[in-house]
């Protein structure tokens, strides 16, 4: 009965001798599908395919590109992450240039130490050329001075002030005195023209030191009482422009 029923199943004899082919299409199948292929093999064309990405993609440029004040698209300049803003830098040196105009109250909001380190970095250059390697001496002072005068200023006054701002302002108004170093790698200050002009730099950079520290705190009343600590640390790195520290007993040998 299995047998009967499989009979339905088995190919014919002339069939069975003849081996398995694939389709191939007639002479006549390309009229009606333009688009088929005649066999399985062919080539894709890819070269002419442009895909296209949304967004600008930003060309790489110099490696001076990280130090200018453009930066990348989308990320801050390399000198803004550093906090050196050069324009800042100008209006402040400005300020201390013209201590007669009105100060800002604002003015020290973003403070920094750039400028400060550039102008103590010049300031003990100029001696050195001079023949007075007072580093030494000039951070010495600085950090000193620097913390009593943000003592005092947190003691008179109710508003306060951080040490940061403190060394910033400090820092800026040193540029009268640098102007005296460039004197002495000219001439000898060990005069009256020397003593004149340290007189004349001293005063310069207290009274633009106490002004901005009066307008940033609002301490109009107590002007003379800032300036007066101000005046002795800036007599100080007058006395490291006029004397050389350094060579105290070679000037006992002559």
């Amino acid at each position: 009965m299995w047998q009967d029923g499989s009979s339905h199943y088995n190919p014919s004899a002339s069939q069975a001798n003849v081996p398995l082919q694939f389709y191939a299409p007639g002479p006549y199948q390309n009229q009606f599908y333009p688009g088929s292929r005649s066999s399985l093999e062919g080539a894709v064309d890819t070269g002419n395919v442009n895909p296209s990405y949304g967004g600008t993609i930003q060309q790489p440029g110099g490696w001076w590109t990280a130090f200018g004040t453009g930066g990348f698209e989308g990320e801050p300049p390399l000198l803004e992450e550093l906090g050196i803003n050069f324009s800042h830098i100008q209006a402040k040196s400005m300020t201390v240039l013209n201590p007669l105009q009105l100060v800002d109250e604002r003015i020290m909001d973003d403070a920094d130490l750039a400028g400060p380190l550039l102008f103590f970095f010049c300031f003990g250059m100029l001696l050195l050329l001079s023949g007075k390697p007072q580093f030494g001496y000039i951070y010495g002072f600085g950090l000193l001075g620097s913390i009593s005068i943000y003592t005092l200023l947190n003691l008179m006054s109710d508003k306060g002030i951080d040490v940061y701002r403190v060394v910033s302002v400090l820092g800026y108004c040193l540029l009268p005195m640098v102007g005296v170093g460039a004197v002495s790698v000219i001439v000898t200050l060990d005069g009256l023209l020397g003593y004149m002009l340290s007189i004349l730099s001293i005063a310069w950079c207290t009274y633009a030191a106490s002004g901005i520290f009066v307008a940033v705190l609002r301490m109009s009343d107590q002007r003379l009482l800032v300036a007066y600590p101000v005046a002795l640390l800036y007599g100080c790195f007058a006395l490291l422009s006029v004397f050389n520290v350094g060579a105290g007993g070679s000037g006992t040998n002559r």
